[in-house]
């Protein structure tokens, strides 16, 4: 009895610290996936889906940490416990602290692993890990790695003994005070720019492969000539590239008369093209948003026999993956307008800005089931493309995307320095420049072979922009199976394939071009703080905020009606800021939980669909005239009034007269006729509005910045931030219901923070006119 007493209070006390081992951090949210996170099963889907091997070893989990000054050795005691691969920083690594520039972060872990047989090689690969890490096998270097958005791999074999063997990790991170790549990551969290990420943040794992390997291989799709041309690559091994061959086979979709898949094999030399031409039967499919079908394949790494067919002996590896037949391209419409082509046809491309940041993970989602919701809740909302931003996800992120039929815009992370919207581009240093270009080659190089990736987006606003012409120009060059858009917003140069227009709330577009496509890179960002989904209870901004959902969808709407015509014009895609909440940012489709969606699914998607149609055709007439032309008179004042100045029988009498607009000459697409410099201004114009001259008003305005608008006293438009050009704002029911026939009252209040300040408004109608 005593025995088995004892040994129940060994079993209790080992489960006990096993339980009691990790445990999340507190946070301020949390998803609903954290309670899906153990220590025993931590993202142990495989992480490589298209080149996949039978043998592997997740070593996610529990590990040691210390964090340490830079200049220190190796630990002899430890910090505690670490739940990998989330960041240290996230709550979700059961750790939460920061690390700084000062110091170094270590890891360790041990892990069973014998010699493997046939003389075959141990491979330790890592996800990614920001920024600059050192890695140790049982006490001897394993190898050094830079960059934290690539995976990396180090064969291992030579260092393995005969026990259990030892693994140790160190990295820095000096977040925004070095030149790397960084995307939105800052030591001092605000506004746009998030918590830092130091450290492993994607799995750590091992494969075991055979002394002749395949390494790597590209593929590039020609849907006109309906085939895909391979690049099998080898490792170094005992086997020249020379004395083996390489074949890759095709599974074709199956039919009703042919339900077992037929296979079609071409054969050639590591290192070179191998091309796979698809027969015409069964019809070749082509990967789209709307049928995003992929086609299997298995590459073998071979022998090379002299009296074999094919010249294919013993065979010494294989991989499977998959790979789209899909092709992205710029072409002309019918009226002449360039389009963003998807296999050859013409397809309005639009998407969200996805930040990919999770409040208990960071960079790090949950779960795979956590990456994969955010995927198909954008599918749902109507959206047919994501522009991942200043960040690059684990390849299990693309393959969902290639799955699910998303088009991807991707993202070089910024880095270095910052310029304004008309400056020169910084001049980086050559250390600075050498480890973008690699960072940005070893980024390409390892998603390139994902259909749903369409466009690279080497700069965003000036963020670290250097060399523009001559980056752009590489970027085609290395890929030139895709777009490259350059730079996304600001700090056009007139190159790339792309003029990127970034426009808050808008939307606008560029001027069309004969050579280029025009986009609306960013625009939207609308938002509604939600009461126990937020991150800070205060600091939460967007580029406009609402306080009810009623009113964001009434907002958004107006956003999406106004974007329709433009397309008629020219516009080619359209990006809306942003998936979801994120930290301080509120302007998400989703909270940054992602407990709720904002907007009903039905309606968004039924709303988006009309994007597809064919533009209206758009009439306007004015009702009310701006000062755009010619000069208004308005009363005004720069002295707080009373209260109800707004309403119609307020005595303006003692108020200044001028005529419109009011503010600075230097201000973009102004026409002032009145110098306004103070923080505010209260404007009051009479006008007289004829019967039935009001069917479809508008507001059209330019304000500078945050501008509220009534009528006859009534709220009719809160308008924050700033435009550079004359918009047009619709107006609501509710506003309609303001005006009245005869004499009205149009009343302005105008505030002013900083820069450039304008504000200027008339009335006018826009009518969509039948189809002839």
């Amino acid at each position: 009895m005593r025995t088995m007493l004892s040994l129940a209070l060994v079993l209790f006390c080992s489960v006990s610290v096993a339980q009691e081992a990790w445990r999340p951090a507190e946070g301020p949210l949390v998803t609903p996936w954290a309670e899906d996170v153990s220590p025993e099963s931590v993202h142990d889907e495989y992480p490589r889906p298209q080149m996949v091997r039978p043998e592997w070893t997740n070593l996610n989990g529990l590990w040691h940490y210390a964090i340490r000054p830079r200049g220190e050795d190796r630990p002899e005691m430890w910090d505690g416990r670490i739940l990998v691969p989330f960041p240290v920083e996230s709550a979700l690594s059961g750790v939460k602290k920061q690390v700084g520039a000062e110091n170094r972060l270590w890891y360790r872990r041990t892990f069973p692993a014998a010699r493997p047989a046939d003389e075959g090689r141990l491979l330790l690969h890592f996800g990614a890990v920001d920024w600059r890490c050192e890695v140790w096998v049982n006490g001897q270097p394993a190898g050094e790695h830079q960059g934290g958005y690539d995976a990396f791999t180090f064969d291992i074999t030579d260092l393995l003994r005969d026990d259990e063997q030892e693994l140790v990790v160190a990295v820095w991170d000096p977040t925004d005070q070095g030149y790397q790549p960084r995307g939105k990551q800052v030591v001092e969290p605000r506004g746009i720019w998030y918590t830092p990420v130091t450290g492993i943040w994607q799995t750590v794992w091992l494969e075991t492969v055979p002394a002749a390997s395949i390494s790597s291989y590209t593929l590039a799709p020609d849907v006109d000539r309906g085939s895909a041309t391979f690049h099998v690559n080898t490792a170094q091994s005992q086997i020249a590239d020379e004395a083996a061959i390489a074949r890759v086979r095709v599974l074709l979709p199956a039919t009703d008369d042919k339900p077992r898949r037929d296979a079609v094999d071409s054969y050639g030399a590591p290192g070179e093209p191998i091309v796979v031409k698809l027969p015409a039967d069964p019809a070749i499919r082509l990967w789209s948003p709307d049928s995003p079908y992929l086609y299997d394949v298995e590459i073998t790494l071979h022998k090379r026999v002299a009296d074999k067919a094919n010249n294919a002996g013993e065979q010494l590896d294989k991989v499977t993956g998959y790979f789209g037949m899909r092709k992205i391209s710029l072409g002309k419409d019918v009226d002449g307008l360039v389009r963003l082509m998807l296999n050859n046809e013409p397809l309005f491309q639009f998407g969200t800005l996805d930040q990919g940041w999770w409040p208990d993970g960071l960079y790090t989602a949950p779960t795979d089931e956590a990456l994969l919701f955010d995927i198909e809740m954008t599918k749902k909302l109507g959206f047919n493309m994501i522009r991942k931003h200043v960040k690059v996800e684990p390849a299990r992120w693309y393959y969902h995307c290639d799955q699910l039929g998303l088009l991807v815009w991707q993202d070089m992370p910024n880095g270095d320095r910052h310029i304004g919207r008309d400056d020169r581009d910084i001049v980086r240093s050559p250390e600075s420049a050498e480890n973008f270009r690699r960072e940005w080659r070893e980024i390409m190089d390892e998603n390139r072979n994902h259909p749903s990736i369409v466009v690279w987006v080497p700069f965003n606003e000036g963020w670290g922009q250097f060399a523009t012409e001559k980056i752009l120009a590489w970027t085609k060059q290395h890929d030139p199976t895709r777009l490259v858009d350059g730079p996304s917003g600001w700090t056009d140069r007139g190159v790339g394939e792309m003029h990127d227009m970034h426009r808050y709330p808008g939307p606008a577009m560029p001027e069309p071009e004969s050579d280029r496509a025009v986009v609306l890179g960013e625009f939207g960002g609308l938002g509604l703080p939600l009461e126990g989904h937020l991150w800070w209870n205060k600091r939460n901004w967007g580029y406009r905020t609402y306080k009810t959902r009623d009113e964001l969808w009434s907002n958004y709407r107006r956003l999406i009606r106004e974007l329709h015509p433009l397309i008629g014009r020219g516009l080619a895609a359209a990006i809306y800021t942003q998936t979801t909440d994120v930290e301080g940012e509120v302007n998400g489709l989703m909270t940054y939980d992602r407990r709720v969606v904002k907007f009903d699914p039905e309606k968004m998607t039924a709303l988006h669909a009309r994007l597809h149609e064919p533009p209206p055709i758009l009439e306007t007439t004015t009702v009310v005239p701006t000062s755009e032309k010619q000069g208004e008179m308005w009363r005004y004042t720069t002295t707080r009034p009373a209260e109800n100045w707004a309403a119609p029988g307020f005595d303006d009498s003692s108020w200044r007269e001028g005529e419109g607009g009011f503010g600075e000459p230097t201000t973009p697409g102004s026409a002032v006729r009145t110098r306004w410099k103070t923080g505010d201004i209260w404007l009051r114009r009479a006008v007289q509005i004829p019967a039935g001259a009001l069917t479809q008003p508008h507001l059209r305005i330019h304000h500078d910045e945050d501008a509220e608008v009534y009528v006859n006293g009534r709220p009719v438009a809160s308008l924050t931030g700033y435009v550079t050009e004359y918009i047009q704002y619709e107006l609501d029911d509710k506003a309609r219901e303001a005006f009245k026939e005869g004499a009205n009252v149009i009343a302005i209040h105008c505030k002013q923070t900083g820069g450039g300040q304008y504000i200027d408004a008339g009335i006018v109608n826009v009518v969509e006119k039948p189809e002839e």
